[in-house]
């Protein structure tokens, strides 16, 4: 079991929460974790590059001049890759970059993430992380507390609250549904801050998956 201490807004330590690694993976998996991290990555391309080569350029098809008896270089049309403004050699074309990926190792890696932020005591758990009115400063405070210094993934159930707009204008701060939390995010930030009853809520989401595959099966 890894135990994650859990703070107030006072950045006091006043109770621990269990996670159970099994539920997570069992151990930190390199390897799936890159090829997921690879995958959200390259979805999030747009791949829509585009240059023009010679055919799509506008300009005459004919040649400048004659190819003998001018004392000049040889010369195609105006379009040639080697003319002022003529196309591109090699130009990129649209393109898909997606990649597919298992539904079972996208869930997997999903929590196995969480486990490795767990695993590195990277995740700040506040039992309830609410403001009664949107504050910078109380928010920047409260990072200070729990002793964040680097870039932070801040997983909240209302992304719309005071808290959401607390957190809206720092630096290195992003903002997540807590149940759109991927491996791309969550390894993409040193720190997870999150309140206790959202990810209580996610991890139980989580069980109740495992629990129906493994009546499937």
């Amino acid at each position: 079991m890894i135990e994650i201490p859990v703070h107030n807004m006072a950045g006091e330590q006043v109770d621990s929460l269990k996670i159970d690694e099994q539920s997570l993976g069992g151990e930190v998996r390199p390897v799936l974790l890159k090829q997921a991290y690879v995958r959200c990555h390259a979805n999030r391309r747009q791949g829509s590059a585009h240059t023009r080569n010679r055919s799509e350029k506008i300009g005459s098809n004919h040649k400048l001049y004659r190819q003998k008896g001018t004392g000049n270089a040889r010369r195609g049309n105006l379009r040639t890759n080697i003319m002022r403004g003529g196309g591109n050699a090699f130009g990129k074309k649209p393109k898909s970059w997606r990649l597919g990926m298992p539904k079972k190792m996208r869930r997997l890696a999903g929590r196995n993430a969480m486990l490795a932020k767990a695993v590195d005591g990277e995740i700040k758990i506040v039992d309830q992380l609410q403001f009664k009115k949107p504050s910078t400063k109380e928010f920047s405070q409260l990072l200070g507390k729990l002793t964040i210094d680097r870039s932070c993934l801040v997983a909240l159930s209302n992304t719309t609250d005071s808290t959401a707009l607390s957190a809206g204008n720092l630096e290195n701060i992003n903002l997540i549904r807590i149940d759109q939390l991927n491996v791309f995010d969550l390894l993409n930030h040193r720190f997870l801050l999150v309140d206790r009853p959202s990810l209580e809520s996610w991890l139980d989401n989580g069980a109740k998956e495992q629990a129906a595959k493994a009546e499937d099966s």
